[in-house]
């Protein structure tokens, strides 16, 4: 029975300390969650161990300074071998990026580059929330900072950090610019000059086609030739060799059977313990795969899941790419973001948060930072080391043969699971939600 000497006043302050009491625990409950992580990620490789820790090592950041260098130094770029053993993959246009690294000390260029890592995947979750409908108040910015240590536990996350990885800013990149309004005059030119970068994101032209966004793919196409017109400027012979010979060396990036090589014709050259894949079934299949992809990806774009889509489109060029290393799939990152966002939206059916839900932690264990320990004497990175830390699924091939199928590429079977998931469940994707999201 009502108090008959309650007012609406009264109620009124009692939803707001409610509410209040509720915003404090989650508060409380991601800075838990935020320290779990970081906890858990020092128990996979101790912060402090040499070389293995999370930000020791930068190999990859190491090779852009002695490329710019190279270059500085009138030398020809991809003739040298940068830091005694490695080859310069991406395009002469990426040079301009990377000099004023080595105009730093390793020790700055070092600092700046893995803040700027830690900056991206905060924007990439905050881009990624506010195309979802989120607003960006206090507490999800918060909630934002914490789901980044959360993703540091991702192995191409963590893999990213420890190299020095440049496939984050690539990705904040593409986001920021396709997540924007159709109106957008520049839409797509951002994602032209990544491709600019690194070809892989020429897809997202693709799918801007079949989406019949003429006027974004447009703007790929014109930002990823203006960035090779910049390359034959500053570098004309150098883009000369590297568009007419080095581009379709793909060995150059690495061998394809390699554990880490996340991609459908690493599957092939694994399962198939040689280096030289069939490769018409790698192109069958690879073609499958981008039709796969492209398929989900407008479905998800149809239901007004575009962040979902995006995602997926960035899935598919890892997927179909001759070489994919584990640190190429942080397009895990956003789609974490939107199976979160999905389980927490109070206003989704319960059976498919449960659905999004049980995919999501599949997902996220198969994408774990998995150690693999070698206690003895190896020979990594060009020199011989004490022992090991490996980092990855992929590493436990052979532990039980009759699932090396999945141990061996488990990215690939995120991304088709992804599909397929998206494929069947077309329905309750285009459905709006009833009302109502979770506290945030």
């Amino acid at each position: 029975m009502a108090n008959p000497t309650s007012t609406p006043a009264d109620s009124g302050a009692a939803r707001r300390r409610r509410l209040g009491d509720r915003r404090a625990w989650a508060t409380v409950a991601m800075l838990v969650v935020g320290i779990g992580a970081l906890w858990l990620q020092n128990a996979v490789v101790p912060f402090e161990k040499p070389f293995w820790g999370l930000f020791d090592n930068q190999l990859d950041l190491g090779v852009y300074r002695a490329g710019a260098q190279t270059v500085l130094d009138g030398h020809k770029l991809y003739d040298a071998k940068l830091l005694g053993q490695m080859d310069y993959t991406y395009t002469p246009f990426s040079i301009i990026w990377f000099v004023p690294f080595a105009l730093m000390s390793e020790l700055v260029a070092r600092f700046v580059w893995i803040a700027g890592i830690l900056a991206a995947l905060y924007a990439t979750v905050m881009v990624s929330l506010r195309s979802l409908g989120r607003t960006p108040t206090l507490g999800l910015r918060f909630a934002a900072a914490m789901l980044v240590a959360v993703l540091m536990l991702f192995e191409p996350v963590r893999t990213t950090i420890w190299y020095g990885q440049i496939n984050v800013f690539l990705m904040a990149v593409v986001l920021a610019d396709l997540l924007r309004r159709d109106d957008s005059r520049l839409r797509g030119v951002a994602t032209g000059f990544t491709a600019g970068i690194k070809l892989t994101p020429m897809l997202f032209a693709v799918y801007l086609l079949a989406i019949r966004k003429t006027r974004a793919a447009l703007g790929v196409v014109v930002g990823f030739v203006v960035s090779v017109l910049i390359g034959f400027a500053i570098l004309p012979s150098t883009s000369w060799e590297y568009w007419t010979s080095k581009l379709r060396d793909s060995n150059r990036v690495g061998t394809p059977q390699t554990p880490g090589n996340q991609s459908i014709r690493g599957m092939l050259a694994n399962l198939g313990e040689t280096n030289e894949p069939n490769g018409l079934l790698w192109l069958a299949l690879a073609l499958l795969g981008l039709a796969l992809g492209l398929a989900a990806a407008v479905v998800a774009h149809r239901a007004g899941q575009e962040l979902l889509a995006l995602s997926i489109v960035g899935m598919t060029s890892c997927a179909i790419s001759p070489m994919s290393w584990g640190h190429h799939w942080v397009w895990f990152v956003p789609l974490l973001v939107f199976a979160l966002n999905w389980i927490f939206d109070a206003g989704r059916g319960i059976a498919s948060r449960l659905v999004v839900g049980v995919l999501a932690v599949g997902g996220f264990l198969a994408a774990f930072s998995w150690r693999t320990y070698l206690g003895y004497p190896t020979w990594q990175f060009n020199q011989t080391r004490d022992d090991a830390y490996l980092i990855g699924l992929f590493f436990k091939h052979g532990a039980v043969r009759w699932l090396d199928w999945f141990v061996y590429e488990p990215y690939v079977w995120i991304f088709v699971v992804t599909c397929v998931a998206v494929l069947i469940g077309r329905r309750a994707l285009a459905e709006p939600a009833s009302g109502g999201v979770a506290a945030h």
